[in-house]
C-alpha cells in the first residue's frame, strides 16, 4: 500500500516538475540604441561636450562684470526696440537665431549673453559652448539684473502656485524610481561633428518659445510629460516636487544618466530659476530629446518657500547707453 502511494504521488508531481523547468526566467528587454544618436553622443564626448562641462562656469553675474565691460562681448539678444531704448554700454544686439554669426565678431574675448531674465540666453550659451566658444556665459537674471528699471519680467513673474496644489507633492517628496528609457530617434546623418552643427542650428532657428512651459501647464497636467527636477535629494526633501518627477542629477553621457530619459513624452526640466534648465533643455534638444524648461523654475511655484535661489529685484540701476 505505502508503494502505491508514493508512485501515485509521483505521477502527480512529475508532471508538475517538469512543467516548471521549463519555464524560462524572465528576459529583461534590451534598450533599443540608435545609431546616430550613438554617434552624436560619442563625437561629444569625445571632444568634451558632455553636459558636466558645458554646465562648468556657464553664468555670472552684473556686479562680476559691470566694472570690466570692456573685457568682454556682451551680446544682447532682445527685440531690437528694448535694445535701443538701453542696453548694457558696448554691448551689441544680435537674435538667438544668429548668436553664432555674431559671436565670430568677439575676437577671441569671453562672450556674455544678455536676454530679458537670464533664460532663453541659456539655450544661446548652450549652443556656442557647443561651438567652440567655451567661455560663453550667461547673465544671471537677464537685464533684469542689472536694475529695477528693467526688472519686470523677473517682478512679475514669481508666485506660489504650487502651495496646497494637489500635484505637488510636499516635503520630503517621493521622486519617481529610476527607469531606463531607449535612445532617442534622430534623422540627422554624418560625422558626429555635422549632426552636432545640424542640431545646433536648427535648435537655433526654433528658438526659444517652442522649448518652453510654464508651471501652471505642468502642475496641471504632470502626467502629460516626463518631469526631471534638477536639484540635490537634499532641495526635494526640504521643498517637495511635482507629482511623478523624477530626479536625474547630475545627468551626463558618460555616466548614462540619459538612460533614465523618455523620449516619448515631453521632457521637462525645472530648477531654481529657469536658467539651469534652460541650458540643460537645449542640450537635451540637441542630442534628440523632445525637451522643454519650465519658465522661471520653482519661483514661479513656491516663491514664498524659498531660502536660496530666490529673485529679488536689485537695488538700484546700472548704467546703460
Amino acid at each position: 500500500m505505502k508503494i502505491l502511494t508514493k508512485f501515485l504521488l509521483l505521477i502527480i508531481i512529475l508532471p508538475a516538475i517538469v512543467f516548471s523547468s521549463c519555464k524560462k526566467d524572465p528576459v529583461e528587454e534590451e534598450r533599443v540604441t540608435d545609431p546616430e544618436f550613438q554617434t552624436l553622443i560619442t563625437y561629444m564626448q569625445t571632444n568634451g561636450d558632455d553636459l558636466n562641462n558645458i554646465l562648468d562656469g556657464w553664468i555670472t553675474t552684473a556686479d562680476n562684470i559691470k566694472d570690466n565691460l570692456t573685457s568682454y562681448y556682451v551680446i544682447d539678444i532682445r527685440s531690437a526696440d528694448d535694445y535701443g531704448t538701453s542696453h548694457i554700454p558696448g554691448a551689441v544686439n544680435s537674435t538667438l537665431g544668429n548668436v553664432l554669426v555674431e559671436a565670430e565678431n568677439s575676437a577671441s574675448k569671453p562672450i556674455i549673453v544678455v536676454c530679458y531674465s537670464g533664460q532663453s540666453a541659456g539655450h544661446a550659451v548652450c549652443a556656442l559652448r557647443l561651438s567652440g566658444f567655451d567661455d560663453a556665459k550667461v547673465l544671471k537674471w537677464g537685464m533684469s539684473g542689472w536694475g529695477p528699471t528693467w526688472s519686470a519680467s523677473w517682478d512679475n513673474s514669481t508666485a506660489d502656485i504650487a502651495d496646497g496644489h494637489a500635484n505637488w507633492v510636499a516635503a520630503p517628496g517621493a521622486v519617481a524610481d529610476s527607469k531606463e528609457f531607449d535612445d532617442p530617434d534622430i534623422t540627422n546623418t554624418g560625422t558626429g561633428a555635422e549632426i552636432l552643427a545640424a542640431r545646433v542650428a536648427t535648435m537655433l532657428a526654433a528658438g526659444f518659445t517652442p522649448n518652453a512651459v510654464t508651471g501652471n501647464d505642468v502642475l496641471t497636467n504632470p502626467g502629460n510629460y516626463f518631469v526631471n527636477v534638477y536639484w540635490g535629494a537634499a532641495d526635494v526633501q526640504l521643498y517637495g516636487h511635482i507629482a511623478g518627477a523624477y530626479r536625474i542629477s547630475p545627468l551626463t553621457l558618460s555616466g548614462e544618466q540619459y538612460f533614465g530619459l523618455n523620449p516619448d513624452k515631453p521632457v521637462v526640466t525645472y530648477c531654481w530659476t529657469g536658467q539651469t534648465s534652460s541650458v540643460i533643455t537645449a542640450y537635451l534638444d540637441i542630442i534628440g530629446y523632445n525637451a522643454k524648461t519650465l519658465k522661471f523654475g520653482v519661483n514661479s511655484m513656491i516663491y514664498s518657500d524659498l531660502q536660496s535661489g530666490k529673485w529679488a529685484t536689485p537695488a538700484a540701476d546700472l548704467p546703460t547707453e
